[in-house]
This record gives C-alpha cells, sequence and structure tokens, in this order.
C-alpha cells in the first residue's frame, strides 16, 4: 500500500541570496522525496520564504523599499536558484500570506484558550532615535566578563559567555550608533513547560536522531523556559489579535509557514489538508521536516508543543544536518569561499555539486565538507569515468553496427541479477538518508559492468563480421546494466536520468523498472551525458565569489581570544578527549607518495563515506601490508590541504616511530563506520 507523505525543508530567510551552504539541506530533502516518488509513494514536498522579522524591516528600510517588495524581490530569486538546482518542490509559499495569517492567529488562540500564555512585563533596550526596541543582535558594546569590546548584545565572541543586552558595557545602537536606553514593555510568552511530558515521550530514537535526543535531554535537565513570542511596534509581521502594537515573533509564523504552503497546495490540488495535520487522523499519513542542526530548538521543542497545545499532529520525524564547510574551513567571503547557488549555477553543472553532497550525507547531524579537488576528482571519476562511460562505451556499437537494435537475449543473465538485487538494500539506504553508502554502493555496481565490458572486449570481437551478434548482445547487457543504474542515482541527479531515458527511447523509469531487462528494442543515437569538470571552471567560481564582495577582498576579523604569546595549556579535559569522533574505517587504497619518503596515502572507507588521508607510517608499513586492513580513524578532524591532496583525517598508531609504529586497529567484528568508545 502506498505511503502518504508530507515533507518540508527549512524556509530560507528573505533578505539574502541561496548560497551552497543552504543547498545542502534542499539536495538532501529533494533527494529523498525523488526517492519516495519513485517508489510508488503519494509524497508531497513543500517550502515557503521565512518573510517576517526585524531584519527584513531594517533591509527593507536600507534599500527605499517596502518590505512587501523586498521579500517579493527576494522569493523570485530564491525559486529560480531552487528551480535550477532541480528541486523540485510541489509548492514554494511565502510566511507572508493569508493562510500563514491564518494559521499563526487559529493557534495562538487555542494556546490562549489553553492557558498555555502568560503575559509579563520586561525590560529591554530602546533606541530612542529609532523609535524601537533592540533585538540582541541588534546591540554592540564591551563584554562584562572578559572586557573584549564590538560585542552583541546576546554572547561574546571572545570568550563565548552569554548575557542579557542589559549586562553589556557601554551599549550602542547598531543602528543608529547612540546609547540605548532601558524601557519596560509588557510581553506575551508560551509555557513551554506545559507540554514537557509530552516532549519527554515523543523524544525517542523514532521521531529523532541520537545526538539531538541527547541535546534535548540536556534542555531538559536545565528547564524548560517560557517562550517569549511577541514583538514590539514597529516589526515586519503578522499583529497578534486584540492588540494594537504587538506582533508574532518570527519563529513563531515561520514553521507554521509549513502549515500554509500545504494548505495553499491543497486547495489547488484537491488533497485533503486535514489527513496530514489532523491530530485524529496522525496515522494516516507521515510528516517529516528537513532541517540544520542550529534551529534544532525550535523544531523539537517549541514547533511539536505548540502543534500539540493547539489540536494538531506533531511530526513523524524532524531530521537535523550539519553545516558545510569549504576546504575544511567556514565558509569565508575573503577566501571566495561563500559561495551563493546563482555563482555556482554559472559555472558548473548543479547536478556535479547534487552527487557530490549525496556521496557525502549520512543520517547524522556531522559536517560535510566541499572539498574542491576531491569535488573535481570524484565527480570527474565517478559520474563521468564509471557510470556515463557504460552508455557511451556501448551505444556506438550498438548504433554503428546493430543499426541502434538491442539483442532479444541477455547474454549474462546472472549480472543482471546481481544488479536488479541491489534494488531493496539501495531503497533502504536512501530511506535511511545514508546516501553516502548508496552512492558506494552504486558506483561499485558501475565498476563491475565496466569490468564485464573490459573482460568481453567487443571492440576486438568487432574486427570479425561473424562476431557481430556476439558484439550486441554485449552491448545490449552494458545498456541494461546503465539503465538499472539511472534508476538508482535518479534520485540524486534526476537530469541524467531523464537524458538517458531519451537516449534510450523509454518512458520515464520507476523503482520497479530494473527488474525486467530492455531487449529487441531500439535505442537513439547517444550523446554525452555528462562531460568532466575542468578545475578552471571551479578556480572561477572562487574568483567571482571574490568579486561579489565589491573589489578588493574583504580582512578577515583578528581573533580576539589567546595572544599568539600566550602559553598554551598542554593539558585537556574529559570534555576535550569526548569531542573526538573515533570511527572503524577499512583500508581500500594504499599507495606511496611521490616525493613524500614517510607518507602513505590512504582512502579508507567509513561505512559508505570513502576519505582519503595521508599517514606517516611508509616506514613501518608497506602499502600492500595495509590494504583491506581495519584501522581506528579521526574523522572530525579539520581536514588538511597539503602539496599533495587534502588529508580528511587521521588514522591512529602506537610507537615510537619509525619502523616501531604500529596502526591501532578495532576488536574483531567491527564494521566500517562504526563508533569507537
Amino acid at each position: 500500500m502506498a505511503r502518504r507523505i508530507l515533507v518540508t525543508s527549512a524556509l530560507p530567510y528573505a533578505n539574502g541570496p541561496i548560497h551552497l551552504g543552504h543547498m545542502v539541506e534542499y539536495i538532501q530533502t529533494d533527494i529523498w522525496a525523488r526517492f519516495q516518488r519513485l517508489r510508488g509513494n503519494e509524497c508531497y514536498y513543500v517550502c515557503a520564504d521565512d518573510a517576517h522579522g526585524t531584519p527584513i524591516m531594517l533591509k527593507a528600510r536600507e534599500r527605499g523599499v517596502e518590505p512587501e517588495q523586498l521579500i517579493e524581490e527576494m522569493a523570485t530569486s530564491h525559486q529560480a536558484d531552487f528551480a535550477d538546482f532541480l528541486i523540485a518542490f510541489d509548492r514554494y509559499y511565502s510566511t507572508h500570506s493569508e493562510e500563514n495569517r491564518h494559521f499563526a492567529e487559529l493557534i495562538y488562540q487555542r494556546l490562549e484558550a489553553g492557558g498555555h500564555i502568560e503575559r509579563h512585563t520586561i525590560e529591554q533596550l530602546y533606541d530612542p532615535g529609532e523609535g524601537m526596541f533592540l533585538p540582541d543582535r541588534y546591540i554592540k558594546g564591551t563584554c562584562p566578563r572578559c572586557g573584549a569590546a564590538e560585542q552583541y548584545g546576546d554572547s561574546c565572541e571572545a570568550c563565548g559567555a552569554t548575557y542579557t543586552p542589559a549586562e553589556l558595557r557601554d551599549p550602542v545602537s547598531v543602528i543608529s550608533g547612540e546609547r540605548p536606553e532601558v524601557r519596560e514593555s509588557e510581553h506575551f510568552f508560551f509555557r513551554l513547560a506545559d507540554f514537557e511530558a509530552l516532549l519527554r515521550q515523543w523524544a525517542s530514537t523514532e521521531h529523532l536522531q541520537p545526538e539531538i535526543i541527547n541535546k534535548l535531554n540536556e534542555w531538559f535537565e536545565a528547564g524548560l523556559r517560557d517562550w517569549d513570542i511577541s514583538r514590539d511596534a514597529p516589526y515586519f509581521g503578522f499583529r497578534i489579535p486584540g492588540t494594537d502594537d504587538k506582533y508574532f515573533y518570527v519563529w513563531l509564523d515561520a514553521p507554521i509557514g509549513y502549515m500554509a504552503s500545504f494548505r495553499r497546495l491543497a486547495d489547488e490540488r484537491g488533497i485533503d489538508f486535514d489527513a496530514f495535520w489532523s491530530a485524529e487522523r496522525a496515522d494516516e499519513t507521515e510528516l517529516y521536516h528537513f532541517i540544520g542542526k542550529d534551529i534544532a530548538y525550535f523544531h523539537t521543542l517549541f514547533w511539536p508543543a505548540m502543534l500539540h497545545g493547539a489540536g494538531y499532529r506533531t511530526p513523524t520525524a524532524v531530521y537535523c544536518h550539519g553545516f558545510l564547510t569549504v576546504n575544511g574551513q567556514k565558509m569565508s567571503k575573503s577566501r571566495g569561499t561563500f559561495i551563493t547557488a546563482r555563482t555556482y549555477l554559472d559555472h558548473l553543472d548543479p547536478e556535479y555539486l547534487r552527487y557530490y553532497t549525496a556521496a557525502k550525507l549520512s543520517d547524522s547531524v556531522e559536517d560535510i565538507d566541499l572539498s574542491f579537488d576531491d569535488f573535481v576528482q570524484r565527480v570527474n571519476a565517478d559520474v563521468v569515468g564509471k557510470l556515463v562511460n557504460i552508455a557511451s562505451r556501448c551505444a556506438g556499437f550498438i548504433t554503428k553496427r546493430c543499426d541502434g537494435q538491442l539483442a532479444d537475449r541477455l547474454r549474462a543473465p546472472d549480472l543482471f541479477r546481481t544488479f536488479t538485487a541491489s534494488a531493496e538494500r539501495i531503497a533502504d539506504l536512501y530511506e535511511r538518508r545514508e546516501y553516502a553508502r548508496a552512492v558506494r554502493e552504486i558506483m561499485q555496481l558501475a565498476d563491475q559492468a565496466n569490468q564485464y565490458i573490459d573482460a568481453e572486449k567487443p571492440w576486438e570481437l568487432a574486427k570479425d563480421p561473424e562476431q557481430l551478434g556476439a558484439v550486441q548482445e554485449i552491448g545490449t547487457v552494458g545498456l541494461n546494466l546503465f539503465r538499472v543504474l539511472v534508476v538508482y542515482i535518479k534520485p540524486i541527479m534526476p537530469q541524467l536520468a531523464a537524458d538517458a531515458e531519451a537516449f534510450l527511447d523509454i518512458p520515464a523509469l520507476d523503482w520497479s523498472s530494473v527488474q525486467s531487462p530492455l531487449l529487441g528494442h531500439t535505442i537513439n543515437r547517444f550523446k554525452p551525458l555528462k562531460t568532466r569538470i575542468d578545475p578552471q571552471h571551479v578556480e572561477a567560481i572562487v574568483e567571482a565569489s571574490k568579486e561579489s564582495l565589491g573589489g578588493e577582498p574583504a580582512q578577515e576579523r583578528e581573533p580576539k581570544g589567546r595572544l599568539a604569546e600566550d602559553p598554551i595549556d598542554e593539558t585537556i579535559t574529559i570534555d576535550d578527549f569526548a569531542k573526538l569522533d573515533l570511527r572503524v574505517a577499512e583500508v581500500r587504497v594504499a599507495e606511496t607518495v611521490e616525493g613524500a619518503d614517510k607518507l602513505l596515502r590512504l582512502e579508507l572507507d567509513l561505512g559508505g563515506e570513502t576519505r582519503q588521508v595521508f599517514a606517516g607510517v611508509r616506514q613501518a608499513y608497506s602499502p600492500e601490508q595495509l590494504i583491506g586492513k581495519q584501522v581506528v580513524c579521526v574523522a572530525n578532524l579539520k581536514p588538511r590541504k597539503m602539496r599533495f591532496g587534502t588529508s580528511e583525517g587521521m588514522v591512529l598508531c602506537a610507537g615510537p616511530g619509525g619502523e616501531d609504529l604500529w596502526v591501532v586497529g578495532p576488536d574483531a567484528g567491527a564494521e566500517p563506520g562504526m563508533r569507537v568508545k
């Protein structure tokens, strides 16, 4: 029986362009939604622009336009970027909509009627020149703990302290530069603690990842605090019913945008809205939110509590992902690695980033890295050198020697069955968001297909006219294996799949298509499906990103923490040690490094993710001794760019060094990717 599924991604904020850090989430969600549709499930994917709040109001004022004009321009830009990255939303909407106003007011009124809203008078900093209360991030001053200047009103970047804006020394308004004054204002608070029992029960592995559950337990132990859901005028958003100058805080109506966007879609298509949101009918459908780990607090505490308190269903699951780093570091404008979606699209095929992102993603909340060198190598080797290569090798023989006609029989039925037998295993990996492992399985099958063609040598047989039947059968096997792989890669690379379907002259493939071979069929002339990445295109993206700053690269802010001449404390605590992510890895490739006497280049399999590591073990081990060996790898070590390439981890060793060095291995029975405790 087909499942009924609603999927959402977090709403991008409508005051700036989409960048590659954003795209990780939308690619991850889109792959999952496309997979569900390929499996025959009823799956809807909705999203919207997050269009309210003080930053948008101030940005519009700065540009001399109304907020409505600003968010309309951003909506057009965002939707163009998503469309060109092949993100297949069923509906993309805006939180500045009548549907969103309706549900925000309805949920608030139901929570108030249930006794879950309280009013308190609080003190805030007020900018008299601008005539507005200041959000924490619009106040700067001197840290009350360490004395660092130019710190924001909620936390210190130098010492990490958190505090209230009133505690800042010498505070000034970021907007006007004037000193703010303390004023009182009545605010509305949501009693989150009323739902602690519900949230504790909901916070299970059925709904959340283990890392997020651990974080929720910390919040439970610290005590759930009331949540301020109101903001004072002037504010761009929805006014709270029954008030003249109070507005819903943007974080109240932002997740409600999921409901509003789906309401719009339901009205357009005649979908039963209540089947997906009613608490009484929660067993009929599934609701999934894909978000970044930085907004887990709102989506795993406030959102399910609000929904439950207003009589709606809670999410089936909330899936969090980590951040994107570029070349091992945070995205940086001065280095040209703060890359907008449009800058990337101006130079490269969007499916290359979709593929690379998928090859890095797992079901965890760990950060992933976009290493430009690895990006070029992996796309060229996997997509072009392995997958597309199968079709290009076989198509010529079929079109030139056999008039485009596939054979009537399958020459290697056992090999074909090996490919089709992988369907459920790969489907399970997609379902569990283990995309990196799915990609690895697909590419291993691509290797087998290429090995088959190499072994059969159709180019040799084609020299003998009497062997043309064999050539046709070999090409038919190759193209059928390629067709199966196209089904498996289709959620990740939908345009490649569409082009392959046109080349094979077949209807759109779904997941069940892999079971029956394509025989006695005429194909079209082959056109290159993908071409290799020229590294110069990547360099052009970096340069264009630098230019987008408007001239000279911005100077990186000097660190405000420990000075270079300060002594370093050589000891660590158990908390420091706990930060290490130790994983079991299997050495798949080991080779010497030209120009390095001590290094071996290793390719490690961490349970579906491949890492390149340069290890200083050449004096103790030959490459042959390490291939197939299980080792322990520090998986969250910052990648290091070396002149030989980028090292993406560290292999643990013991011993004094040189020849007396032993690679640390796990106990028997360990599997790649398993955590080492």
